[in-house]
């Protein structure tokens, strides 16, 4: 097959980073100033576009014809980008299963995601422009007028010849920069026929977006915003201070009014002053006040906006291959993955009194109330209903499958209480003496949640044990007690971890053969590989053994940095039971939209997202719970479950 390596460079009023590629696209300041290519090992072509009188002027017919020629591969890096920005500008119809994206490609090496962080790691002979950054800044985003410039808001070629020369080069660099790229992921396996099926439903997926309900959203923002400024007149009423968001200003008047120095104002400094001191009653309404003012943000909202599309629609929320380790999705612009809890009750009533502006009358906390009101604000369109369905105990399931506990999995092929059953095993009682809010049911609820991959007591409190009333003292025994429970579990870690000492050590392959899944562990040029039942790949890029710990190459999660990491059996065992239910997850999906035609709009974690017309939306409901409860050809034996429920807004349920 033919390859056309494509890269453009583009202007908006607009910064693609705050609004999401398809709402920069469809905006009307948006243009194509460059588009570069190369033709298999052809050289790398700059067009200048950016003075086109009308559609694809400058572009070849090679080029143009190429575009929706099946028999070419367009390849860009965030081929997504290309593709949006292309078919918009240019109005042409594209289909996206024609293109490949290399940055989804590196991401299945284990590689960072980033073309010049990539081109770092590997040390590629063809290296991002280090330039490109201050030339985008000059040509790509308005600039502020000044009497040097003549008051200009955009700087264009002429402004800058030699600049524009440079960004033209620049923009080459890019195509020969990714073609090396290429190159180098094309010389391992790359993603399977079933994974590319599923990046062409991601890019579905992000176009099709989900509806914002704007009224309400304008509605909380100003809700918040008169919240806030209230606050702010209490405070300087009471204080009499300039500024009460000024710390120095606020310490130097509680000097005053306590006679002694407060050094801070964080949220669990004042937590404890309003629980544990009997202070001056204007005081601790100060500090009340500064509690509400600070509490919470309610950017998500402003967020929604500004990726609203002419549609009415939210785009673009999902990162395919987000997670290289395991695969999973992360999320872009709002966020969708880390959405606020719902209230538990008295959503409706708490809307309507958002949307009226009478929330202050019937709350104390305004802030708080809106901001766990988010998640409301995505909402099925006019004559639909949403359908939220999600895989019930995903992690717990696939784990127990994959190391054949079979207690485990006999749990959930019939009643299902899994956090009962572990607590009855791991303390040698009856099913039926653990209850709904007992003791016991807490300690096998936090141990199943947190034991899985060979954490000990410290994986317990990450967890929350001690907020859930447990003793710090009885932690240690939680984890025997545990482990004792599941040796099938605990075999696994040990297993997993061997099996990869040995491939990296002798340079081989390794079948791990469970009951019910096989793992094939291989090393190849400086990788283990791990080879999931689903064909996919996990892959650990500059492995090594040093002093018989394990380690690799990658980002680090926190300081998004490349990083030598350690790991081991139960860190290997997670990785594994993520990617496999992420897998699971995937299946679902493609069976909704392609077998049931379930539109999705969007998925967070284990739960799928769809819409149906009001009368359809039981139908639709079933359909999803009976995909999920079938899982993949591969699976066999693994007991899964779909659980969700039918509503006009999207909620934690």
């Amino acid at each position: 097959m033919t390859h056309l390596h494509i890269d453009i460079e583009t202007y908006c009023d607009l910064d693609v980073g705050d609004v999401g590629v398809h709402r920069y696209a469809e905006d009307p300041t948006f243009s194509i100033l460059l588009f570069a290519y190369s033709w298999d090992d052809g050289p790398a072509i700059a067009l200048d576009t950016s003075a086109d009188t009308f559609p694809g002027e400058s572009i070849p017919a090679d080029v143009w014809l190429a575009l929706t020629d099946p028999k070419v591969l367009k390849i860009a890096h965030n081929a997504n980008f290309e593709f949006v920005c292309i078919s918009t500008y240019y109005g042409v119809a594209l289909d996206i299963r024609q293109w490949f994206c290399t940055m989804v490609g590196a991401a299945y090496l284990g590689l960072p995601l980033g073309l010049d962080k990539i081109g770092q790691v590997l040390g590629l002979s063809e290296q991002k422009d280090a330039r490109g950054k201050a030339l985008i800044t000059y040509f790509c985003k308005p600039c502020k007028p000044t009497k040097k410039n003549g008051g200009r808001t955009r700087n264009l070629p002429e402004h800058d010849p030699e600049k524009w020369a440079a960004f033209m080069e620049y923009n080459a660099q890019d195509v020969r920069t990714e073609k090396e790229i290429y190159d180098y992921i094309s010389r391992f396996p790359g993603l399977p026929d079933r994974e590319r099926e599923y990046w062409v439903l991601d890019q579905i997926i992000n176009a099709t977006g989900i509806t914002i309900d704007r009224e309400f959203i304008e509605a909380a923002i100003d809700a918040n915003t008169q919240f806030t400024k209230e606050v702010h007149n209490e405070l300087v009423s009471i204080t009499g201070v300039d500024n009460p968001n000024s710390l120095h200003q606020l310490k130097a008047w509680l000097f005053q009014e306590l006679g002694h120095q407060v050094h801070s104002l964080g949220k669990d400094y004042l937590a404890d002053a309003l629980d544990g001191e009997l202070l001056p009653k204007h005081v601790e309404r100060v500090f009340r006040l500064r509690q509400l003012g600070s509490k919470t943000s309610i950017s998500k909202y402003d967020t929604f906006l500004a990726y609203a599309c002419k549609d009415g629609r939210i785009h673009d929320l999902l990162q395919f291959y987000g997670a290289n380790r395991t695969g999973r999705f992360s999320g872009r612009g709002p966020q969708i993955q880390n959405l606020k809890k719902t209230l538990k009750s008295g959503i409706d009533t708490a809307r309507e009194a958002v949307r009226k502006g009478l929330a202050d009358l019937l709350y104390d906390d305004v802030p708080d109330i809106i901001s766990r009101l988010t998640r409301t604000a995505l909402v099925a369109r006019e004559g639909y209903s949403l359908i939220v369905s999600d895989f019930s105990a995903i992690e717990a399931r696939v784990l127990a499958w994959e190391a054949g506990e079979d207690w485990v999995l006999d749990v959930f092929h019939t009643h299902g209480k899994i956090y009962e059953a572990t607590a009855a095993n791991m303390f040698n009682v009856p099913l039926s003496m653990v209850t709904k809010g007992s003791d016991l049911r807490a300690k096998g609820k936090i141990a199943t949640l947190a034991l899985g991959y060979q954490g000990g007591a410290g994986a317990l409190i990450a967890m929350g044990a001690l907020r859930e009333g447990l003793d710090e003292a009885e932690l240690p025994a939680i984890v025997k007690a545990w482990r004792s429970a599941n040796p099938g579990i605990v075999k696994l870690w040990r297993e997993v971890e061997n099996a990869a000492k040995h491939v990296i050590k002798n340079k081989t392959s390794y079948i791990l053969r469970k009951k019910y899944c096989s793992l094939k562990f291989l090393y190849d040029r400086g990788y283990l590989f791990i080879e999931l039942p689903s064909g996919r790949r996990l892959a650990y890029y500059g492995v090594g053994l040093d002093k018989g710990k394990l380690s690799y190459w990658g980002i680090d999660q926190t300081k998004k940095i490349w990083v030598k990491t350690d790991t081991y059996g139960g860190s290997l065992v997670e990785n594994i039971t993520q990617a496999i239910a992420r897998d699971c997850l995937c299946d679902a999906m493609y069976r909704m939209y392609y077998d049931a035609g379930l539109p999705i709009l969007m998925h967070i974690h284990d739960e799928v997202v769809s819409e149906a017309p009001d009368n359809e939306a039981p139908d639709a409901l079933k359909a999803m719970y009976d995909i999920m409860a079938v899982g993949p050809s591969w699976a066999g034996g693994l007991p899964l479950k779909g659980d969700g429920f039918i509503s006009k807004y999207y909620k934690k349920d």
